[in-house]
């Protein structure tokens, strides 16, 4: 038979002073569990909760943007390390200088090439600025924000598009991405319209959503991800056909051989009608005006 004793004198709670009453109330205050669900971080972090974080980087934009009576966009892509000419000069004199006291340093002869090559394409940002400048003066008038420009929010050539909005006082749009080497926003997105993104899957479908065309100019792995992305889904069908302009053909011509994707028999002939060559931004303007049958930025 057991000794246990059943009388409430014996109970836990019976020695509880009000000072460990008080110890206890306060341990389940701040207990991970009592935390409203919305507001722990630690649970909507968890693996199981990754659909929910989806939803949640799908849902705010979309609602933001919707809030702003944002209805379309075109996208600029572009190179991060495509600078303005006076940022170019700037970095060749650094390394010019450095040069001057290590002139056998191969690691500086490479950098000085490349930014010399760097300086080569600033006239893309400067275009990129232009381009930014023309659609939003004539899209963003009367209270309407079509054609708003969006980026990726960084620096570069993004910054460029946004800085060319920016000039005269228009609404433009920064979807940022969470990166190993924190990426700032760029200063002339709109503050109300900058968003920061930790899946890319849904970043790249904010930048398709309301997208009436896609401008892309020289850049790396991330402006080629982005590019050939688009490419597929107008290819195949999945997204609505739209203007596709790549600035720069000499460059692009340099760097991919679309020639050769047809003869190899991986694309057909027609694949190469998804996309059209600039070089100037009004040239890129006219391309979207025609496509979407736009006069003086109103649809007709």
């Amino acid at each position: 038979m057991s000794n246990t004793s059943n009388s409430p004198t014996d109970a836990r709670s019976a020695n509880l002073t009000d000072s460990d009453l008080k110890k206890l109330e306060n341990d389940l205050l701040q207990a991970p569990t009592f935390k409203l669900a919305f507001e722990d971080d630690d649970f909507l972090g968890q693996r199981d909760l990754r659909g929910v974080r989806l939803q949640l980087e799908m849902r705010k934009p979309d609602m933001a943007l919707k809030a702003h009576n944002i209805t379309s966009t075109i996208v600029v892509f572009g190179g991060t390390r495509i600078l303005s000419k006076e940022q170019s000069l700037a970095k060749i004199t650094e390394i010019e200088t450095q040069l001057k006291s290590d002139p056998d340093n191969s690691d500086l002869q490479h950098g000085l090439r490349v930014a010399q090559n760097v300086l080569a394409k600033s006239h893309f940002y400067d275009e990129a600025r232009k381009f930014g400048r023309l659609v939003s003066s004539q899209c963003q008038t009367d209270g309407k924000c079509d054609y708003v420009i969006v980026t990726g929010g960084g620096p570069g050539v993004m910054e460029a598009a946004n800085r060319g909005a920016f000039d005269i006082n228009a609404k433009t749009i920064g979807l940022n991405i969470v990166l190993p080497e924190e990426q700032a926003p760029n200063p002339y997105i709109t503050p109300e319209l900058c968003f920061q993104f930790h899946y890319f899957a849904v970043r790249k479908m904010h930048f398709l959503m309301r997208a009436r065309a896609l401008v892309v100019f020289p850049g790396g792995y991330g402006t080629l991800d982005e590019m050939f992305e688009a490419l597929t889904l107008v290819q195949t069908g999945r997204a609505r056909v739209l203007p596709i302009i790549l600035f720069g053909q000499k460059f692009w011509e340099k760097i991919i051989n679309f020639d050769n994707l047809v003869d190899e028999g991986v694309i057909n002939p027609s694949d190469k009608k998804l996309f059209r060559f600039a070089e100037t931004a009004d040239e890129a303007w006219k391309i979207i005006q025609e496509a979407n049958h736009l006069q003086n930025g109103e649809i007709t």
